[in-house]
């Protein structure tokens, strides 16, 4: 092993024994990773990474992110040390109600925590999207001698991060695209929570990455900090690939009879273990949270390092102020998540049609429009831009700079490098999740997926962990129910709706025609959190919003489309999507015969329980117990809104593969359906 100073020593040490105190203190966590990869840490927040621990929002930082979430109590270490606004006694209540140092990294729940991690192989894929954002922003606004995005990605990785599927995924678009200010460094220690890695983990890693278009090194031995520094600038330097290092580490270093052990991976010390640890690498047993003043000095070094690069991007960018002042003022427009004046006027308006439009051509049309005032829009599909309508004509492809390669097949048009704002993510829906939130918290661009509605399964993950993040990406899920027809049960989504209304803090939004799509969008870019749009493969008329209610109620969730005629409805009928037209054609049925209907549309719920209570009773009178629900998933859920005496038309098992008009006739989604399901109801009073 190569020489370190004994104030290395020190320091290394002292981040592995405050991490270890922490979870000890707590009696929860894991030790193993703080204690093995603490040298990791240390070379690069000391020594690579560029950041400002009193500015953790400034934008050309580089960004670090703890794939390997359950380390948690590194993180936190890094940042006390390094001078961030988490004091020590926030350390001190690890894992405890309301602190800052949940047990695994919550994003801005601490300063300097960049993206929430835990789940396995999530932050090395987010990582790649942050990566892209990096890229393309660099691309966009970078100008001769004034580069003022210019800043790398740096992963600590595990193997249970590069086990997962959902790495495969990101890492082989990562090489495709030659994100070479992408670093991962992998803590290969060879042991994972329930036993070494020969159970089930035996593949050469840095050649499958290699098979991917990356960079590949190893560092033998993971306490080596003049090989890690080495690896990492060699690293920093190869600018056409991303870099993976893998670095052999032991994990839960020091500690005499759990080192090296899945034992150490999840469960604290315990407190013989753990003196016996700080003995043998000459700690002090006591104080517990000890650090010596020049290991805290050293460290907080960081913040005139910091604070000096940041001043001197500042004074670069007030040079480009002046040289650009109109892509200056772009750019800081984005950064402060700001849009132009403006923005949502002049929206595509689609006049009465009973041919009508499937809500995915819509929407693909109402996106091209916002794509022209919104720059910082950016996304694309897992392989189905021309069925789910989600490319930006004209406005580049985002692939690694170079001649596009003859053959080459796409319906963007326009550039093909880093400028692009049309990314294919192939078919990697769970990847493209993972990347969308990565973009997202990079910040300066709003990133747009989309599949079918019934692939969003491939995706859970990631929307979970960008409801819990308030990350703006906007699902467009297309293909939405059983009325897509002869694909079959495997791609009519039955069980999907439900499972997404489920998400705390995720809004969906199923929109019944082409000008609630365009409201619908409009709600989405106004959120701060994610928003799924759920939308149709067949065609829907389009409302005349003179004889009915207009679209921009939409933005309440819910909204009294129509009614036969004035004063208290006999019943309710509440759909969503292609059912409010089925709905309306009850209604209509119901009032020939004399009945007062009311047709209520309700494209979301989650809008319209954050409405006042006063509204939501003026749209569902709590005197009209007489309720019909109508939608093509199943009906959990529902019974909220119809209460015991009403009833829901919906789907219970899987679908049949037909035309769609007769499926949704099959299953009962017809006007003559609804309306006896309405007339017995009221029948049965």
């Amino acid at each position: 092993m190569a020489m370190r100073s004994a104030l290395d020593e020190r320091c290394v040490n002292a981040l592995r024994f405050l991490s270890a105190d922490m979870i000890q203190e707590a009696n929860s966590g894991h030790p193993g990773l703080p204690l093995g990869a603490a040298p990791i840490a240390y070379v690069l927040w000391t020594r690579h990474l560029k950041h400002n621990p009193k500015n953790p929002r400034w934008f050309d930082r580089d960004r670090f992110v703890l794939s390997a979430g359950h380390g948690s109590a590194l993180l936190y270490s890094l940042l006390y040390l390094t001078g961030y606004d988490l004091p020590l006694e926030e350390l001190k209540r690890f894992r405890r109600w309301g602190s800052k140092t949940p047990g695994h990294p919550e994003a801005d729940r601490a300063p300097g925590v960049e993206v929430t991690t835990g789940p396995l192989g999530q932050g090395i894929s987010m990582a790649v999207g942050m990566a892209i954002a990096e890229s393309h922003l660099a691309a966009v606004f970078n100008r001769p001698s004034h580069e003022i995005i210019d800043h790398y990605t740096y992963v600590l990785a595990s193997d249970g991060d590069l086990m997962e599927g959902v790495c495969a995924e990101a890492c082989s678009l990562a090489g495709h695209l030659k994100l070479g200010k992408l670093i991962v460094l992998f803590d290969d220690n060879r042991i994972s929570l329930a036993g070494t890695t020969d159970l089930t983990f035996t593949e050469d890693v840095l050649a499958r990455f290699a098979a991917y278009g990356w960079h590949t090194q190893r560092v033998e031995d993971g306490n080596d900090l003049q090989a890690i520094d080495a690896a990492l600038r060699e690293a920093k330097e190869v600018r056409d690939r991303p870099s993976i290092i893998a670095v052999r580490t032991v994990i839960g270093y020091g500690a005499p009879t759990k080192q090296g052990t899945y034992k150490v991976h999840g469960a604290p010390l315990g407190e013989e273990e753990l003196r016996a640890a700080k003995e043998r690498l000459g700690w002090p047993a006591e104080p517990k949270f000890y650090v010596p003043d020049d290991v805290l000095e050293h460290f907080r070094a960081a913040i005139e390092r910091g604070e000096e690069r940041e001043r001197e991007w500042s004074e670069r960018l007030a040079r480009y102020r002046a040289e650009y002042p109109e892509l200056a003022a772009e750019f800081e427009r984005r950064i402060r998540g700001e849009f132009p004046a403006g923005w949502d006027k002049g929206l595509p308006e689609f006049p009465p049609d009973e041919k009508g439009t499937a809500t995915r051509k819509a929407s693909g049309k109402i996106l091209q429009a916002l794509g022209e005032v919104l720059p910082e829009l950016v996304g694309g599909s897992a392989d189905l831009n021309p069925s789910v309508h989600t490319v930006l004509p004209g406005k580049g492809d985002f692939q690694a700079p170079g001649e596009k390669p003859t053959g080459v097949q796409g319906d963007a048009g326009g550039s093909w490098d880093y400028s692009g704002r049309n990314i294919h993510f192939g078919v990697r829906e769970h990847a493209m999740g993972a990347i969308a939130n990565g973009i997202a918290r990079h910040g300066g661009l709003i990133p747009f997926v989309g599949t079918f509605l019934v692939f969003s399964d491939y995706m859970r993950p990631p929307i979970r962990l960008a409801a819990m993040m308030g990350c703006k990406v906007i699902y467009v899920f297309t293909h939405d129910s059983i009325g897509i027809g002869q694909d079959g049960p495997t791609h009519q989504p039955v069980e999907q709706l439900a499972s997404l209304r489920a998400v705390p803090g995720l809004v969906v939004i199923r929109p019944s025609d082409a000008n609630e799509v365009r409201e619908a969008w409009v709600t989405a870019l106004k959120r701060e959190g994610p928003t799924a749009l759920i939308l149709t493969r067949q065609n829907l008329p389009v409302l005349d919003r003179d004889r009915y209610a207009p679209a921009t109620e939409l933005h309440k969730g819910a909204y009294v489309l129509w009614q036969a005629k004035e004063g208290t409805p006999e019943v309710i009928l509440i759909a969503t999507g292609s059912e409010v037209h089925v709905a309306l054609k009850a209604a209509e049925i119901l009032a020939g015969e004399g009945v007062n209907p009311r047709v209520v549309a309700m494209p979301s719920w989650e809008l319209f329980e954050a409405q006042p209570a006063e509204y939501k009773r003026k749209v569902l009178p709590p005197e009209v117990r007489a309720r019909v629900a109508v939608e093509a998933g199943v009906s959990l859920g529902w019974e909220r809104y119809v209460g015991p005496d009403g009833t829901i038309v919906s789907v219970e098992r899987y679908g049949e593969s037909a035309p769609g008009s007769e499926v949704l006739e099959k299953f009962g989604f017809s006007p003559e359906n609804i309306a006896r399901v309405a007339r017995d109801l009221l029948a049965n009073r």
